[in-house]
């Protein structure tokens, strides 16, 4: 079975654990080595298309790095033949995409052609899975130094400041799966809606997420004790006409010294870029003694190399882990 990557709930508890438990190592097996990762994007990127590169380099593969216009999906060809031609050149297909159904649309012409190929979400409308695992490797490290295991992160607080957008939705799944206590933040109307709020309950339960989740108004409420802060852009990529109203709706979610004294002492903060200084952080906090910022970026590769080596089958499989795909060659 063929494992696609394209949110957080793609994986278990366990098997969450035992990638970031693999991306920790220093050394991984050269698993790509003599072959190629597939690297599309529609959007503009700093962060994600270096993180991926480097990441296939240091696997011992080669990326490709492809322009949308020079695909131009569903203009000059289906999102279904795109994924067709590019599974057929490289071992994993990874992009980021305006619509997370263009990644639905890959993952079900690749699986239904036999076509053995992890695809790989850097990014859609919906999800920003790969930011999230880079976001629980920088929270191991810098609050559960010493612990490993499903439970270094457990009974931690996070809360998030700001817009719920796609890249809220997928932090807030990652760290309910580690099991720590989630606040969320957000003016009214760009919150988490009751049917996220309701699908996000509904899989802690399937998936037996250990972690909580509560959501409010007052950011002053979100952060209070809590041992890490995050926020991200007012307005993301397409939203620029919404610029102005949107930093009116967010006047008083600043993550700013104020409210960093209103969290634990010891907090942390994190913002996965790229960062507005004087909007949705102060300049002070972002580049202050507590922010984690620039550990949180690096981790970037470190999490993808650890999940190209996870889905290429270099993690454990003990109980409760689905195997790992099958090598290229038995497909």
């Amino acid at each position: 079975m063929t494992r696609h990557f394209l949110d957080v709930e793609d994986l278990s508890v366990e098997e969450l654990n035992d990638l970031l438990t693999l991306a920790e190592q220093p050394v991984l097996p050269k698993v790509l080595t003599g072959m190629g990762v597939a690297a599309l994007f529609e959007k503009p990127s700093l962060r994600t298309r270096n993180s991926t590169e480097m990441a296939a380099f240091a696997l011992g593969g080669h990326a490709v790095y492809i322009q949308g216009h020079e695909v131009g999906i569903d203009v000059r060809e289906s999102a279904e033949d795109v994924a067709r031609s590019l599974g057929s050149f490289h071992r994993i297909v990874c992009a980021r995409v305006f619509s997370h159904q263009t990644l639905n649309r890959m993952v079900a012409a690749l699986d239904a052609g036999g076509i053995n190929v992890p695809v790989v979400n850097l990014l859609s409308d919906w999800a920003h899975p790969c930011q999230a695992l880079a976001d629980l490797l920088t929270l191991r490290e810098v609050l559960a130094p010493d612990t490993s295991g499903p439970a270094a992160l457990a009974a931690r607080s996070l809360a998030y400041v700001g817009d719920a957008n796609n890249m809220c939705r997928s932090l807030v799944k990652a760290a309910m799966a580690a099991g720590m206590d989630v606040r969320v933040a957000s003016p009214a109307g760009y919150g988490l809606r009751e049917e996220e709020l309701s699908v996000l309950a509904w899989t802690a339960t399937e998936d037996k997420w250990p972690g909580t989740l509560h959501t409010t108004e007052d950011p002053f409420e979100a952060v209070a004790a809590a041992d890490a802060l995050y926020t991200d852009v007012w307005t993301s990529m397409g939203q620029e006409e919404e610029a102005a109203t949107r930093r009116k709706a967010f006047r008083g979610y600043t993550v700013d010294e104020r409210l960093l004294a209103a969290a634990g002492s010891e907090a942390v903060v994190l913002h996965c870029l790229p960062a507005h200084r004087g909007e949705e952080i102060a300049a002070g906090v972002v580049d202050g003694p507590r922010s984690v910022v620039w550990r949180q970026a690096a981790n970037r590769m470190t999490a993808m190399r650890g999940l190209f080596a996870w889905l290429l089958g270099a993690g454990a499989t003990g109980p409760g882990l689905r195997p790992p795909p099958e090598a290229r060659e038995a497909r």
